[in-house]
Formats: structure tokens, sequence, C-alpha cells
């Protein structure tokens, strides 16, 4: 039996995600002032229409919910008023529905029988419908309609306008005299003073460590009252209220200590609410490995924490949606939460709307990350129908990158354009074409074509392709040191540099821009090469031990995860950092960006490991869009025994191995399970276990 669709709220594409994402992206502060992002923020449509097709056998009421005003038309004959009821006669109708709402994002509910507002219903923001002297519609064919934006706003009486994190009373678990409180871990929601007596002011200082939390002068967030009168007041936004047996700060914070100073009043006590977005940890892994198994624990803490209404980079400092670290967010999400809404609301938020001024967050690496999460998103959900909405948001920012293209094809920065990388512990030049960005440029068009032919804009598809083969063709040539056995940084006029950085080499590998020989010359010229730089965030290890993972140096990378994470968490972390040097010692490794506290001691880009141990250890990997055909290929890498659960559309698919024997079930999917370097293909049905004798 065919089941019915729900009913839902839908909007106009990406108006949503970008109302909500600048709600977000505008809460950060710094020291008590207002920090807003210092890239483009858009705006939502003020007013849609919605529009569908209907034929009925018999006559239908339907319930009308709206976020905003509106106006009816069924069969180009408008209702009076704004009716919340409506009655739709036998027969074919054509209903379209005229949203507008200034402050919130239109959105549309409807509710009936066989009507219902779903994925099928058609929207634009421009219907070009005009009346010409003699009274007659304008012909309304150049209009251009989008399949609807959705989510999971399926009751009428929440529109998603009203959707709010949740929240989750916590205590202090120590308070000593001194007035520092702690948290017992790093954590985010909105403090509590409790037992607030006299008049005088509060001052409350927040920090991800006790040495920032004591810092009156340089801790990154604090907060300032004074208490008169029985009212009480917040200096940064003048805002008053009753004094009352407790009170709770009006803007969220990160932290896990929280100090008091106090000046002819007093506090008693101080607790929190927690805030966070209810993810279920549906991917699991454990090991013989109790230092690997508390290295999956906080990553997948530090996921739960910088997974929020968006992917963010650190809960501490910026609380900004960076393409680059929501590129990482995704594919960890993969492996741990698989929110396919949380991805495809940080893709639309990100891609923002036309006209594009500058690259997304200014940076022009995470342009190109933004077009590659698009296709990995589609091949771990196989959801095609969002490939159709972000399409056209593609196109023009492709467009916007291939105008600034040089007479070579290439990318090099240009004015306003932040060329990023990485933070390196040694002065990288950014100008010219730097190999990086050419190798990143080159997959972007690789994504972008296989969009639009999945699409049906095969003459565009055609285009793209021939732009990145064209590329494709002069990477080497370029930028190939033959002496060094390495890519190049990059050349200025024409001129090879001599400069060798992990980040092109590593990259060019796991795109397989390089035939067996090259990538073996580059992963000992280069990435098992001391002498080369090495890389101190955990943002681009991600990057340098998915290319060991693809050479089959698992057991090299174990070394290396429990060195660098289990390092972080020798250190006291309980969740990942933006940066991890072993070198750095006291409040040295607390510092960054030129201030003493300016490290993010929880950042998204932290848990790789998540995606790691998922996809090369467990070795689980969609082969067809949304797992329909899927590979595992899995890895002990030194361990004695691992097992774990990788989320998928239709499931789970579960994977054990020891020395003797690897075991799999999996939900749904066609898969094959390939050991012995590949020498042995075992087929796995859907449903049922299947154990391997090694």
């Amino acid at each position: 039996m065919e089941m019915k669709s729900k009913a839902t709220w839908i909007w106009y594409p990406g108006d949503y995600e970008i109302w909500l994402g600048n709600i977000m992206n505008n809460r950060r502060t710094d020291r008590g002032a207002y920090f807003p992002p210092f890239w483009k923020q858009d705006s939502h449509y003020v007013t849609v229409e919605f529009s569908t097709v209907v034929e009925l056998s018999k006559e239908e009421k339907v319930l009308v919910y709206v976020e905003g005003n509106y106006n009816i038309k069924i069969n180009g004959k408008m209702l009076f008023g704004m009716p919340k009821e409506i009655t739709i006669p036998a027969g074919k109708h054509n209903i379209n529905i005229k949203v507008h709402n200034q402050a919130t994002p239109p959105t549309l509910y409807i509710c009936g029988e066989t009507i219902k507002t779903d994925k099928t219903w058609k929207v634009t923001f421009e219907d070009k419908e005009w009346i010409d002297e003699s009274g007659k519609a304008s012909d309304t064919s150049s209009t251009v309609y989008m399949p609807v934006g959705f989510g999971n706003f399926n009751d009428s009486e929440l529109p998603p306008s009203m959707f709010r994190l949740e929240r989750m009373h916590i205590d202090a678990v120590a308070k000593p005299e001194t007035g520092l409180y702690d948290f017992g871990k790093e954590t985010f929601g909105y403090a509590i003073l409790h037992g607030i007596k006299g008049n005088g002011t509060i001052n409350v200082f927040y920090g991800e460590s006790a040495e920032e939390a004591k810092d009156k002068d340089f801790c990154e967030t604090l907060d300032k009252l004074t208490v008169a009168d029985g009212y009480i007041t917040d200096l940064a936004t003048s805002k008053s209220t009753k004094l009352t047996d407790k009170y709770t700060f009006g803007n969220s914070k990160a932290f896990r200590y929280i100090y008091i100073e106090t000046e002819g009043c007093s506090v008693n006590n101080v607790s929190m609410d927690y805030e966070y977005m209810p993810e279920e940890e549906k991917g699991t892994f454990r090991c013989n490995d109790e230092e690997l198994n508390r290295i999956w624990d906080i990553g997948a803490y530090t996921m739960q924490l910088t997974t929020r209404e968006f992917f963010i980079d650190g809960i501490k400092r910026d609380r900004w949606v960076w393409s680059g670290d929501a590129a990482q967010s995704y594919l960890m999400n993969y492996y741990l939460f698989n929110d396919n809404d949380m991805v495809k609301r940080t893709i639309w938020l990100l891609g923002g709307k036309a006209p594009v001024t500058s690259h997304i967050n200014t940076i022009m690496d995470y342009t190109f990350y933004w077009f590659n999460s698009i296709f990995d998103y589609y091949l771990y959900s196989g959801d095609r129908h969002f490939l159709t909405q972000i399409y056209p948001a593609m196109q023009t920012y492709m467009s916007y990158v291939l105008e600034r293209t040089d007479e070579e094809g290439m990318v090099q920065g240009l004015t306003g354009d932040w060329v990023f990388v990485d933070w390196a512990d040694k002065p990288m030049d950014k100008h010219g074409q730097l190999s990086f960005e050419q190798i990143l440029f080159r997959k972007s068009l690789e994504s972008i074509a296989e969009v639009a032919k999945l699409v049906g804009d095969d003459d565009n598809a055609s285009e793209y392709q021939k732009l990145a083969d064209a590329l494709g063709e002069k990477l080497l040539p370029y930028f190939w040191d033959e002496s060094k056995q390495a890519l190049v940084h990059n050349r200025v006029n024409g001129k090879k540099s001599e400069d060798i950085f992990r980040y092109p080499n590593m990259f060019a590998i796991m795109y397989g821009y390089l035939d067996e020989a090259k990538q073996n010359a580059v992963k000992n010229s280069v990435i098992l090469n001391d002498d080369i730089l090495k890389i101190t965030t955990p943002y681009m290890r991600f990057y340098e031990l998915e290319a060991l993972c693809a050479l089959g140096e698992q057991n090299q990378v174990m070394k290396e995860m429990k060195d660098y994470w289990g390092g972080m968490l020798r250190e006291g972390a309980t969740s990942f950092w933006e940066k991890y040097n072993p070198d750095e010692h006291g409040t040295e490794k607390l510092a960054m960006y030129g201030r003493p506290y300016g490290k993010s001691l929880c950042h998204a880009w932290g848990a790789s490991p998540i995606y790691l141990l998922g996809r090369y250890y467990l070795g689980v990997q969609p082969t067809k869009p949304g797992y329909e055909e899927y590979t595992i290929k899995p890895a002990l890498g030194g361990l004695e025994w691992m097992e774990g659960n990788v989320p998928t559309p239709f499931g789970k698919i579960y994977v054990k191995m020891d020395k003797t024997s690897v075991t799999v079930k999996s939900d749904g999917g066609n898969g094959t399970l390939i050991l012995d370097n590949g020498n042995k293909k075992v087929s796995i049905p859907a449903g049922k276990e299947v154990k391997i004798e090694l």
C-alpha cells in the first residue's frame, strides 16, 4: 500500500537557513562587545509564491497555516481575505499562494485529506505577473519556479521560526571559596546566578581553562551586571529585569570555568542551562585500546558541542559557520549522527544569495570545499532532490570563480581574497598560482560537472568537465619538481618556487591526481619526511592522515592519532582543540592570534578521528549514492580487535574484526567486503550476519 506523505512547512529553498544562520552568526561577542561576521550577510525573500496542481475526485477541505500575510488563488481567482480553511471542488486546479513576511521567512503549511504541503510544491520569489490596460493578466512563462525548501517541521502549531535549541540544567561540580566554579568539562550554555543579595556590581569571567577565567583582563568572554533597588541590569545590553531567586544570562557562552567577582553584593551559587541540539550518536566505535576509545568519545562530544543550528567552528570565540570547518564536520557527521538536514542547512547558509561578491567566508579554498561537499552529501545520502535545489547556487558561485581565473585558467588570490590553506608555523607565500588551490579548483569543477549531469544540464556538465581536464593537464608540468619528488608550493610569474609544503601533495593523493609511482614518491619525500614543515592543526592533520590511510598506512596513522589526539587528552582536554603543538607548555598552549587565550579548546575540526576510524578502520564507504552499493575494507592498524556501527540512509552497517575473523551485518544496500589488499571480495546480503575467517 502506498504511504501518504505528511504535511510539512515549506519555504523558498535557502531562505529559512539564511535567516536562522544570521541569528546564530550574530551572537558572537568579544569581551562583551558585539562582533558580527566580516563577510556579506544575505536575507530571505520577503514575498514568495507557492504553487501546486491538484486533481480531486471529490471536493476537499484544507486547513491553511502561514507565517506572514497571504492571498490564495484557485485557478487564477483570488479568494477573499486570508482564509484559514478553504474548500476545493472536484476536478483539476492550480493553487497559488503568495506570502509576505519581512521579519521571518515566508512559510506555508497546508493539510487536507490528499492536499498537503510537501517537497512536490514549487515556489518563486518573482512571479512576473501584471495586468495590462485591457485587464488581461500577463504571460508568466518566464517565471522560474524552484522545488520548495523543507525540513523536519511537521506540526502545524510549530512553524520554523519557533525552532529553539534544547536546554538541560547542570550544576557546577566544584565551587572553591575563591569564587571559581568548575563544571568539570568543556560545555556551552547560559550561566545562572543564584541568591543575589545587596546592591552593587557583579562581574562574570568565563574560561575554557582556569587560567583564562581568572584572568580578568584577557579572558575572551565576560559579563557585567549591576544590582540596584530590586532590579538587575546587564551592562552589555542595558536590559533590566526584576531580581528573583535566580538570574539567567540572555546570551549563551562556552566555558568550563566561571569566575565571579562582586562588589557591594553577593552571589550564593552558580549553575547553568546547557544548550544543545539533540543529536543521536548512531555511529559507534570500540576497540581493545582504551585511549583510542577515549579519543572517539571526546571526538563525539566535540561534535555534540559544535553541532548546533548549524555546524560551527568553535564554541568559544567565533561561533560562526566556516566552510572549511563545516566540510570536515559533514564527513564526521556521516559516521556519527548521519543528520542530513544539518548538512543541507549549513550548505544553504554558506552559499548565500546572488549576487556573489566574494568567496565563501572571503576564503578562496573555502569556496572549493563548499562545491566538493555537495557531491559528497549526495554520495552519502542519495538525496537527488537537494541537487536540483542547490545547483543554481553552484552555477552562480562557479561563474564568480571563473571570472577571476588568469589567462592559464588558474586561480590566484585577487583583491579581497583570503588565501588561507592552514595556520602554518612558517610564513607561506600566498602570491601567484598555488598548487594547493589549483587542486581544489579542479576537484570543484569535477564536482559541479557531476551535479550538472545529475540534474540534466548536459551542456554545462560537458563544459565544466573540459575545464577540469584542461586544468588537470597543467598540474604536473607546472608544479612537479623531479629532483624533490614533490609538488612545489606555487608559481609566481611563471617561475616555480622552491618551497615544499605537505598540503598540495596530500590532496593530490586523496583526489587520485598522482599515479602510483608518484604517490609512493610523495609519501616518502613529503608525508613521512620530518624535514618538511609539520602540520600542527587538527584541520590539516585530518587530510594528512586521510592521505596516509588512502595509501594503506593505517598502522602509521594509528600511531599518529594516539600521539596527537592522545597528547591533547594527556594535557587534560575534555574536547579537542583548534591547534595542538606538544612543544608548547603552560599557558603558551592556550594562546593564538596574538591573544593569551585566543585558541579554541573545542573546535569542530579537532574531531577528525570519528571520520578516520569509521572510514578507514571499520572501512565503510559508499560507492553509489545513498549506500545503494558500498564497500567494507577493514584494517586493524595494530589493534587486537575493533567493532562499530556506521549509520546509513537504510539503517546501520556493523563491522567487527579481530586478528582471526571479520563479522559484518548490514540493514540494506549491496555491500562488498574487501580483504587481503583487494584479493578477496565477499558479497554482504542485507539483513544477514556474515562471518569470515582470516
